[in-house]
């Protein structure tokens, strides 16, 4: 085996589900073309990321009135590049400016 691979060692794991949930496991992984063993995975995989994230935006430092305001000032700072064709504003599109504010607080 080639030194950048690396050997994962799988472990088994009896597993029991309630027949119902199974029965809708196997439907919905031979739906999909994959073993049900790949499907639970998938599935265990897919529930860890959700929580992770939810663990991630709870302790992630909150956005400030400084904060706020300081990247308020870089999207006001002009460009010297004209807008990709994708990014036109629709014809007769009227814009409304925000309040610059002094307070640093957000959006007006």
């Amino acid at each position: 085996m080639p030194a950048s691979q690396k050997y994962v060692a799988m472990s088994r794991f009896p597993l029991r589900l309630m027949p119902s949930v199974r029965k809708g496991a196997e439907n919905f992984s031979a739906r999909e073309g994959v073993s049900l063993n790949q499907f639970i995975n998938i599935a265990v995989a897919e529930k860890l990321a959700h929580l992770q994230h939810e663990e991630w935006l709870a302790h992630r430092p909150k956005a400030s009135g400084s904060l706020i305001a300081k990247a308020l000032s870089v999207l006001d700072l002009p460009s010297n590049r004209p807008p990709d064709e994708s990014d036109q504003l629709p014809h007769g599109y009227k814009s409304v400016r925000r309040k610059k504010s002094t307070r640093g607080g957000g959006r007006s």
